[in-house]
């Protein structure tokens, strides 16, 4: 089927044409006639799968066939919610391309940076505003919005935000929409749970599911390799020396560790960039952007990057600490293997994770192919990269013992046998200065003349005249 087919709009068209797409694939085939129709929706399909364009195209297509008049005032028309900054601006990206050939105004709300852009752009009646909930509420707050006429609402990876506690702010904004309108919700998974809440949202929504839901993209290939904790850095940087993990996504559970896995890549010569809540907004789309670019070759990002960032040409995705929650190892490997493309995707799993993977096993009821690094050295003690704490700072009593312990003949640490350090050597200089000075007044004071006593004693006597 050829997106003409769908019925879109002439000038969506022509974008979709220039951008390069042929054909639609299954989810838009199945979702766009549903919006286009004007009920509400729920999409559930695999990541990768072109889920945005899934609910942009016919949204564009609903603007195009209904313009604003000439000379009547700008209003917004359309509102989609996003979990995270990166998803909010990649939305955009597609939407400000395939409406290239269509007179709309596009905005984007989220935290991180300046409100004052934010606050004019929402003013002015921009016709499409893609949003972070938590952003977004307050500058409602600031009465900054005007929803009134708004027709069109999207909850983008809707379970992911309900995971990440933003279910109150979502029903506040919803709160103050209008009653009548279309609202679509879309996502790679859709717990049971999370599926009956959307009832408080829509009306009699229609469900449009491609493949088995939560499944991983079958153009993925997967390998678990079981390791020792202490080792996973100095595998990673082993399997890094093969020039085929030409574009490679490296998922840490933690903002440090993540900054700790890039720290020590770099000091080894491998190009890295990180993506976490720690970093400012700036940062995020400068690491995004020399990701995309090729001018770093390793992007270690926490879940954060997980869901809805579409980087094309992801080599590899490494799980360097294996996902607690099954949804998330699905998200994470389908960063790679996108749009019918092939990729691959690492786990690394200590003892301390086994009970995850069987988790996971069981839920896509399959085993995963366990891989050996080959000249990889698997009983190797911690040493430049594998050691989890190299580079924690020491405190003055967290010297190894090697440091503490005495060294025969005066030996110190980085000096000759029988020598001594600079720092051991100024001590002991300043010690007879110091020395040298009190034998030179002991000397000159008068024979006769007694250092005052201190103490009680010494009190007690001057207060009594004795000596």
């Amino acid at each position: 089927m050829s997106f003409k087919a769908l019925g879109l709009d002439a000038h969506i068209l022509q974008a979709i044409d220039e951008a390069g797409y042929t054909e639609p694939t299954p989810i838009q085939t199945a979702a766009i006639p549903a919006v286009i129709a004007g009920g509400d929706v729920i999409g559930i399909a695999q990541t990768g799968t072109g889920k945005t364009a899934a609910f942009t195209l016919p949204i564009l297509t609903k603007l195009a066939a209904n313009p604003i008049p000439q000379g009547q005032r700008r209003r917004t028309r359309v509102l989609v919610l996003a979990p995270t900054r990166e998803l909010v601006a990649q939305i955009e990206e597609n939407v400000m391309a395939y409406a290239k050939h269509l007179p709309l105004k596009i905005a984007r709300v989220f935290g991180g940076v300046g409100e004052k852009p934010q606050k004019d752009a929402l003013r002015a009646g921009s016709d499409i505003v893609i949003a972070c909930p938590g952003r977004l509420l307050d500058l409602m707050s600031q009465r900054c919005a005007d929803f009134s006429q708004l027709e069109h609402l999207v909850l983008d990876e809707a379970d992911r935000m309900l995971d990440m506690g933003f279910l109150p702010d979502i029903r506040r904004v919803i709160s103050q929409l209008p009653k009548k309108r279309q609202t679509l919700l879309f996502s790679a998974t859709l717990s049971k749970e999370i599926e009956a809440l959307t009832h408080e949202f829509q009306q009699h929504p229609k469900t449009v599911q491609v493949g088995r839901r939560s499944n991983p993209a079958e153009t993925v290939t997967q390998f678990v390799y079981e390791v020792p904790k202490h080792l996973k850095m100095s595998l990673l940087a082993h399997l890094l020396e093969d020039e085929k993990l030409q574009m490679v996504l490296v998922f840490s559970r933690t903002k440090h560790g993540a900054d700790k896995i890039a720290r020590k890549l770099e000091q080894g010569g491998v190009k890295c960039a990180t993506l976490h809540a720690n970093r400012s907004q700036n940062q995020r789309l400068r690491a995004l952007e020399d990701f995309k670019s090729w001018k770093v070759r390793v992007l270690v990002a926490t879940d954060i990057a997980a869901r809805g960032i579409d980087v094309d040409g992801i080599s590899h995705v490494v799980n360097f600490d294996f996902p607690h929650i099954v949804e998330d190892y699905v998200h994470r490997i389908g960063r790679t293997g996108r749009a019918q493309a092939i990729g691959d995707a690492i786990s690394f799993v200590s003892p301390d994770e086994m009970s995850d993977l069987k988790k996971l096993e069981r839920f896509i009821g399959r085993g995963l192919v366990r891989k050996r690094a080959e000249g990889f050295n698997y009983n190797a003690v911690p040493g430049a990269f594998g050691d989890e704490f190299a580079d924690r700072p020491r405190g003055r009593n967290q010297r190894s013992f090697q440091q503490r312990r005495p060294q025969q003949g005066g030996q110190r640490q980085g000096g000759q046998p029988g020598q001594k350090s600079q720092r051991d050597q100024r001590r002991h200089d300043h010690g007879e200065k110091r020395h040298e000075g009190q034998r030179r007044d002991s000397q000159n004071r008068p024979q006769h003349e007694a250092r005052p006593q201190s103490g009680v004693r010494g009190l007690w006597n001057r207060m009594t005249g004795k000596k």
